[in-house]
């Protein structure tokens, strides 16, 4: 018994409807959302760090669990199986792959990517996608989200030419997110304003290919691993962070960036 055979009967015992386990067997579509959600989180935080080889094989068991659960629970239903799932993505990956498995030609990722869009839009066809942004998932997140949409505009010719033309963009939105807040324009406006800025970025970060997502969260760690500096280096003089001068944790600031 291969390592996918055991998993599938394990969580085929599990999901037994007399012997199996109460919890297990109670899971729904809805209830495992968030079980997905997080467990994509954690290999995300996994893939940080690839040298922990046990962590990385961990995290992904976990999310291949989430693959089976509902591949199981989909095989009670008699709806699909687990190979009904491993073929469509292998029938897919071959299908977008014809500079692999045929005569197309792809020199480069542009090439490829140029190629993949062309065949999903075919593929789509039949489900009434109309529009080039067919197929961005809602629940991404913002960031994400917002490169996802112009990566796809950008496939069928919606772009800039390179990612210096950006820049005055980012000027522009800058400029009139600025106004918006010295007019007292109102949330909704400083809101909708701060959106296009940040949409201007995202698009800087897709041109100069670096993933928005993870630098956001990069800089959020490297923040937050400061900024427990200082709050350490301020008990350790007795004091608290509110009670201090801007100069002082300024200064206790300067001192965590050269850790």
């Amino acid at each position: 018994m291969n390592g996918i055979e055991r998993l599938h009967s394990i969580m085929t015992r599990l999901r037994d409807p007399e012997k199996g386990c109460p919890w297990d067997r109670v899971q729904t579509l809805e209830s495992l959302k968030p079980c997905v959600l997080e467990e994509a989180y954690e290999l995300l935080a996994a893939m940080d760090a690839p040298e922990d080889k046990a962590h990385h094989i961990e995290e992904l068991g976990d999310v291949l669990l989430q693959v089976m659960f509902q591949c199981v629970m989909a095989e009670q239903e008699g709806r699909f199986t687990f190979d009904d799932v491993a073929n469509a993505i292998s029938d897919k990956l071959v299908r977008r792959h014809p500079h692999v498995f045929g005569d197309a030609t792809a020199d480069n990722p542009e090439a490829v990517l140029k190629n993949w869009e062309q065949i999903k839009q075919l593929e789509h066809r039949k489900d009434a996608r109309h529009s080039a942004l067919d197929g961005v998932p809602p629940t991404l997140p913002a960031l994400l989200k917002a490169q996802r949409t112009a990566e796809k505009a950008a496939r069928v010719g919606f772009d800039w030419a390179e990612a210096a033309d950006v820049v005055p963009k980012i000027h522009e939105e800058m400029g009139e997110l600025a106004d918006a807040v010295a007019n007292g324009e109102g949330d909704a406006r400083v809101k909708e304003e701060l959106g296009d800025l940040l949409f201007a970025v995202a698009n800087y970060a897709r041109h100069l290919h670096v993933d928005a997502e993870s630098a956001l969260e990069g800089t959020s760690a490297k923040f937050a691993k400061r900024f427990r500096f200082i709050e350490a280096a301020a008990k350790a003089q007795g004091r608290e962070l509110k009670s201090m001068t801007m100069d002082e944790r300024e200064e206790l600031w300067r001192q965590a960036k050269k850790q």
